[in-house]
């Protein structure tokens, strides 16, 4: 049994760790008999914690891939004293996050330093520098360092080590085929429970369980990860059976959206069109400036001569409905309750960053304070959110819980990697790595649009992709460095 262990985790035979394998196992069975013999479930799990813990240690490449493909399955579970969790993901984050931590003190003088040094990564360490600040001055301390804990492993796992592990092609492929396969299944059963009741879009909620939220998140998941199915395809003939599944599966997830009544995800797979093509034809910066414009227009507008009680809702008329196109209509009358609810959460949070506009209110804190600041006239049936959502928009998020200088140095963050991004597609000539490039950058600037009108960021589905592109698009810009050089030093 020992040796079969040692096999398993490719552990040479007399290798030191060869006894921890035999320690594992007995710790395993002592647990077990004694969860069974005192009812306590918990304790028949710990070992298999350990175990993970220590494979991390060893080759925490093969915990990371089954972590991403966990990602697609994992479910939220309510744990007592108000906190959360999504199982399996999270809580190998915490292992992974532990062993990174690990492995780069033992291994600090060979991590390549430029990575750190990115603008990208000095951006984002100012944008984490200003949250630390707006943590400590906190409206709810302890509310603020529990997200200040999550955004740490969720920066370590998936920007920090994806920067680590995606520095080639082949392990890109191994991300997309690993997140792929359980994503594929859980949107088939998802697909096939919708089936069975006619596609119905008053019951679209009641399908999503257990693998997702809701109906926005199940779309918005699928939009913003088609990019990388749809690059991966290029890899196989056409016609191949891993082409087959991968083309089957892009089929599959658009018939998935198109079901999952989501005006966002609809939103997001012509907008990857249109910035495709605008990065293509050199035009992406000025199409970033041009819809900066407009939207600091509308938002000049909105606070000009109290020109937002405009927008205030008829409350007997705004509710959910019950029809799609019914929905479409009511949203162009302002009559639709999500995008109401919305709205009604906006207009607080305007009072609230007036109120605080240097330090916000602290990191995690707007739904614990919003309801202090809302007006009564925008008021909607769901305004007593037993749900417990958020704002609905994570760039005024940021400016409600981190002040003014915390929403700049977000967008700092995001422009970086955006122009950077745009810049180095240009400057890739191997296809595989352009396309590897493209499906990162893609990914990334969806995020960006759906960050409008949702507050993703922090979930296991989107959140991990929105900083594994990130460290991908890094890693690009770094090749393309290396490229230079090395072109240079042949030269003479």
């Amino acid at each position: 049994m020992l040796q079969r262990l040692q096999t398993l985790f490719a552990i040479p035979k007399g290798h030191p760790q060869g006894g921890l394998v035999a320690i594992l196992a007995l710790l395993f069975v002592i647990c077990v008999s004694y969860s069974i013999y005192d009812n306590l479930l918990w304790l028949a799990f710990a070992p298999i914690g350990l175990l993970v813990l220590w494979v991390t240690l060893a080759d925490f490449r093969r915990i990371y891939f089954l972590m991403m493909a966990s990602i697609a399955t994992s479910t939220e579970i309510a744990l007592p004293g108000g906190f959360g969790t999504d199982l399996p993901s999270e809580p190998l984050m915490w292992v992974l996050t532990a062993g990174a931590v690990v492995w780069f003190l033992q291994n600090w003088r060979s991590v390549d330093g430029r990575f750190f040094r990115h603008p990208v990564s000095m951006a984002l360490h100012l944008h984490l520098a200003w949250m630390l600040l707006a943590a400590i001055n906190s409206q709810d301390f302890v509310v603020s360092l529990k997200f200040i804990l999550a955004k740490g492993w969720y920066v370590i796992v998936f920007y920090y080590l994806a920067g680590h592990i995606f520095q080639q092609l082949s392990d890109f492929k191994k991300l997309v085929w690993w997140f792929f396969v359980p994503l594929f299944f859980a949107v088939a059963i998802v697909v096939a429970r919708h089936a069975a009741i006619g596609f119905s879009f008053e019951d679209v909620e009641y399908v999503m369980g257990p693998f997702f939220r809701n109906h926005v998140m199940y779309a918005c998941s699928l939009a913003i990860t088609i990019p990388f199915f749809w690059y991966a395809t290029y890899w196989y003939r056409r016609g191949s059976l891993p082409w087959l599944f991968l083309a089957g599966g892009i089929g599959l997830f658009l018939v998935a959206i198109n079901f999952a009544y989501t005006r966002a995800a609809y939103v997001a797979l012509v907008a990857a069109i249109g910035i495709y093509w605008s990065v293509r034809l050199r035009f992406f910066k000025a199409a970033l400036i041009a819809f900066a414009l407009v939207l600091a227009g509308f938002i000049a507008f909105v606070r000009s001569s109290d020109n937002w009680l405009l927008f205030a809702p008829d409350y007997e008329r705004t509710i959910t409905h019950k029809r799609f196109e019914n929905l479409l209509v009511a949203t162009t009358r302002l009559e639709d309750i999500s995008t109401m609810e919305r709205v009604y959460r906006w207009v607080a949070a305007s009072y609230m960053v007036r109120e605080r506009p240097l330090i916000g209110h602290g990191p995690g804190t707007f739904y614990f304070y919003y309801k202090n600041y809302t007006v009564s006239s925008f008021k909607t049936y769901v305004s007593d959110n037993p749900e417990r959502s958020g704002i609905h928009n994570y760039y005024l998020m940021t400016l409600v819980e981190q002040g003014f200088p915390g929403l700049i140095f977000f967008l700092i963050f995001l422009l970086t990697v955006l122009l950077r991004g745009a810049r180095i597609w240009h400057q890739l000539t191997d296809g595989a790595q352009r396309r590897m490039h493209t499906a990162a950058f893609l990914c990334f600037a969806l995020i960006n649009l759906l960050m409008l009108m949702n507050d993703f960021v922090e979930t296991d589905k989107i959140g991990s992709f929105f900083f594994i592109s990130a460290a991908i698009i890094v890693n690009m810009d770094l090749m393309q460095w290396n490229n230079k050089r090395d072109s240079k030093s042949g030269s003479n």
